[in-house]
């Protein structure tokens, strides 16, 4: 399994996308970062997962649409749950639609966002995806995950059901899952919960642990297949 980016040392970024504009802006932004470098850049998908295998960044932000091979696909071949040392990918993409955030998620992603969600976002993305956290764009989250309880269509694969818990969460972490549901980052459920950032992740890894879930996603979708993705739900 990739172990965290160690502390000090510039998290090594991947920018694949087929517009030359799109990877010039991220790598101005992202090289002015003191915590983040781009080290490869890739025009298709299959140059992307080439690239990353050869120079295994700590993070990989790929777009949707691409020649060759698109980014769920290069997604699924980088993270997917068959792959035995999965990366960190990020897709980044123009088109929020529901089924390419499913797509990228069922695919290993462990985050989704949207160009138009500003540089400051997409660094926050890049730190969170390096720290083994995970970012969705807020426009999305809420919206993603309210569907799961609603009826499927064909054409929109739901998130994968997360199973019974192995042990019942506390109250404590019903208030953090909740919060999770809602889309709350970490630093905002702490300061909601009046709690540290440290017993927020303390408390995700409990309940990921006891839910058997992936990332956070699947643990919201969970809150909202049971129930407790509701303001004081």
């Amino acid at each position: 399994m990739t172990v965290p980016t160690p502390p000090g040392a510039p998290i090594r970024v991947l920018i694949a996308d087929d517009q030359e504009m799109v990877r010039t802006g991220f790598r101005f932004f992202l090289d002015a970062q003191p915590d983040i470098t781009v080290v490869a850049e890739a025009a298709d998908g299959e140059e992307a997962v080439a690239l990353a295998r050869r120079e295994r960044p700590d993070v990989c932000l790929l777009d949707i649409r691409m020649p060759k091979l698109d980014g769920l696909e290069a997604t699924r071949l980088l993270a997917g749950p068959e792959v035995a040392d999965p990366m960190r990918v990020v897709v980044v993409t123009t088109f929020d639609l529901d089924e390419y955030v499913y797509g990228a998620l069922r695919g290993g992603a462990c985050g989704f966002l949207l160009k138009d969600s500003g540089p400051t976002l997409l660094a926050e993305a890049v730190r969170a995806a390096a720290a083994g956290d995970s970012l969705v764009s807020p426009s999305v989250t809420v919206r993603l995950l309210k569907h799961v309880t609603a009826p499927q269509t064909v054409s929109a694969a739901p998130v994968k059901p997360v199973a019974a818990p192995t042990e019942p969460l506390t109250d404590r972490e019903l208030d953090v899952v909740r919060l999770v549901a809602l889309g709350r980052t970490n630093a905002e459920i702490a300061a909601e919960l009046y709690v540290s950032l440290s017993t927020v992740k303390t408390h995700l890894s409990s309940v990921q642990l006891k839910l058997s879930a992936r990332n956070r996603v699947e643990i919201a979708a969970w809150a909202w297949q049971h129930g407790h993705g509701q303001p004081g739900g």
